[in-house]
């Protein structure tokens, strides 16, 4: 065998044999081949942090298998993916080869490519480099530092919170975030108000073409100042004036606003923007996005640049051109520039690697597939386009009466479409106004009194948990996905009203805990600069002891101090109206491996547990009994009837029907 390349899936592995020739054999290393060791630290914080990497048992087999096949190549190629992980598995694969291999100094060659097609990747092995040093070293940092905090603040979660707990150096500020939150939630005090609107229409036109001379003005100053109505006494008085008060128009201003595309994709807005339209999580949009990646259809989706080669902007106004028209296509190519200084401008965004392919005529199986790759496809083909112009209407009404008035009302009509062409549906909603002047004479039609109420800040969604996240440097395109993942896995944190992310009690206390003994772990500001140190150390300005050797001492000597002196935190449970069929007692809600479950408040006297069923409101469409939400050993949510087992009715999704009868 003249050329062995070694790839990291077997789906990468099929998609890259179209490209090479019989003379390349291809395998997959399915993902890391070597790791820190699962049951002991595995780091000489003595000797400048050096990790001990072992082979897990489960992969023992297939990399001897790997070294024996690498062993009698002539030469290695290393294409795992072009980021930190993939240099570090390519790395990885080299040393495990040299070791078991029994070859001190293979020929090997790291190529790396940015999509998988045939240019891209004849073109990575016609130029193949060594590995890189600094992106080796900048994933070692992370995964020292997440070792460091991990391995030795679980222990004492387990001791002084909940057994099972996990403390992650991002994780834990991210369940921060949702905490504050939540008790910002809690701690906010809602209080009325009144919003009064008025439609008015012109005096100019009468008869069956008035309605359409009809608009709505929000009332906004009494007296010159903000109008601030608090209760309904107020809005009546207020009313009762404006009845009987002559209205006019005041000023009428029109101009034309240019609006802008957005940028192509990252992956924090591809996860943000796919978890708004289609509501998938970030961690399927990430594996939906790995495999139109590795089937060959984007560009690599990790990635926080908004660079687009310039071969992909020239395919982009070409199609421009042909599709909608040379006035749709800006006389000069788009350049956006990155959110942060040290986003990785060398990489590209995230696009199609062929902008002729639409999602209609994509050759693949899933749905879901064919929905990312229309909202990159279409993001990509706009952040060319022309701008949209809007023709903007702001007009303000004067109402004389005891007291005067004024109310506002706006209009916006799109007078050239631009990039919002190629969407289906308009990004704007359009609302004209009547062709009004100065002084013109309006009547009052209707009047309108709102009764609303001050709304404490929204929960986080996965999509502004993201953004968030990277507002304050926390995490990089790699992690956001495992970092909501595993606080879902560990029970920190639950899905509510859909969408919505609340912590539950045991996140709350553990926040509480981490507050209390290490600040520093889950402060924002602290945080973002040891992101920045990793990113630093990739691009060789940094080393990986002198980025961990102030942090490691402190905080060692504070998990001891913590481990001695700190008392054992105490978890809010959640009380029903359910009884102990064993002693009698009340049944609370309590968090386990897998989600809520019921146990008796007697613990440890009764051990009485069984699953939580939560109503839904819907009748069964078999046997009309109550559809309930209940959730499988390995916590995964089903719905089913409530008269299992004499009904069998189960569903993985959520039933559409009736509500069930009272």
């Amino acid at each position: 065998m003249k050329n062995l390349v070694i790839v990291e899936s077997p789906t990468k592995a099929k998609t890259l044999s179209k490209f090479l020739g019989s003379g390349y054999q291809i395998i997959a290393s399915m993902g890391h081949v070597r790791d820190l060791p699962r049951g002991e630290f595995g780091v000489d914080v003595k000797n400048d942090f050096v990790p001990k990497y072992v082979i897990p048992k489960e992969k023992i087999k297939m990399v001897n298998g790997l070294a024996k096949q690498a062993a009698e190549a002539e030469k290695l190629w290393l294409a795992t993916d072009p980021d930190r992980e993939g240099e570090a598995i390519a790395w990885n694969l080299l040393q495990v080869i040299r070791d078991k291999g029994k070859v001190k100094s293979p020929d090997y060659k790291r190529v790396v490519f940015h999509e998988i097609t045939e240019s891209a990747v004849k073109e990575s092995f016609d130029h193949p480099r060594e590995i890189d040093g600094d992106l080796v070293e900048a994933q070692q940092a992370r995964r020292v530092l997440d070792r460091l905090v991990g391995y030795k603040l679980s222990p004492l979660l387990w001791k002084k919170v909940k057994s099972r707990l996990s403390a992650g150096r991002v994780q834990s500020v991210a369940l921060k975030l949702i905490v504050d939150r939540e008790r910002e939630i809690e701690a906010f005090k809602s209080e009325e108000y009144w919003l009064i609107d008025l439609i008015l229409e012109s005096q100019r036109v009468k008869g069956p073409e008035s309605k359409s001379q009809e608009f709505t003005a929000a009332l906004s100053k009494i007296e010159g100042k903000k109008a601030e109505i608090k209760n309904q006494k107020q809005a009546d008085e207020i009313s009762h004036d404006l009845e009987k008060a002559k209205f006019s128009v005041l000023e009428v201003k029109t101009k034309d606003v240019k609006k802008y595309p957005n940028p192509p994709f990252t992956t924090s807005t591809l996860q943000q923007t796919a978890a708004t339209r289609h509501g998938f999580t970030a961690k399927r949009t990430m594996r939906i996005a790995q495999n139109l990646y590795e089937e060959g259809l984007i560009t690599y989706m990790r990635t926080d640049s908004v660079n687009l080669a310039q071969s992909a902007v020239s395919s982009v106004r070409k199609l421009i051109e042909k599709e909608f028209g040379g006035k749709y296509l800006p006389q000069v190519p788009r350049k956006y520039k990155a959110r942060s200084r040290l986003a990785q401008e060398a990489h590209e965004a995230i696009r199609p690697t062929n902008i002729q392919v639409t999602s209609n005529k994509l050759q693949v199986t899933s749905n879901d597939e064919k929905k990312l790759y229309d909202l990159i496809w279409k993001r990509t083909v706009v952040c060319q386009m022309a701008e949209a112009i809007v023709a903007e209407t702001s007009l303000l009404v004067l109402g004389q009466g005891k007291k005067k008035y004024i109310a506002k009302a706006s209009g916006q009509k799109v007078k050239f479409a631009g990039w919002y062409r190629v969407y289906d549906k308009m990004p704007i909603k359009e609302q004209t106004l009547p062709d009004l002047a100065k002084n013109d004479p309006l009547d009052l039609k209707n009047l309108e009194k709102i009764q609303k109420f001050t709304e404490p800040p929204p929960r986080f969604t996965e999509a502004t948990l993201i953004r968030e996240l990277e507002k304050n440097d926390i995490g990089r395109p790699s992690t956001y996905a495992p970092i909501i993942s595993t606080l879902y896995e560990r029970t920190y944190i639950e899905r509510q009203e859909g969408a919505k992310i609340v912590p539950t009690p045991v996140g709350k206390t553990t926040v509480d805990f981490l507050v209390a003994n290490f600040p520093e772990v889950v402060d924002v500001t602290f945080t973002a600069q040891m992101e920045n140190n990793l990113d630093l150390i990739a691009q060789g300005q940094k080393t990986l002891p002198a980025s961990l050797e102030n942090f490691w001492e402190p905080f060692e000597k504070q998990v001891e101090k913590v481990a001695e002196e700190a008392e054992k935190m105490k978890i809010e449970v959640e009380e029903t109206d359910q009884k102990c069929e064993k002693c009698g007692k009340m049944m609370v809600i309590r968090y386990g491996r897998f989600g809520k479950f019921l146990a008796c408040s007697g613990f440890p006297d009764c051990k009485n547990t069984k699953p939580l069923v939560e109503e839904t409101g819907l009748t069964c469409p078999e046997d009309g009994g109550n559809i309930v939400m209940r959730k499988t050993r390995k916590g995964k949510t089903f719905w089913g009837c409530s008269n299992w087992p004499e009904c069998k009715y189960a569903s993985w999704t959520k039933p559409k029907g009736s509500p069930a009868p009272a």
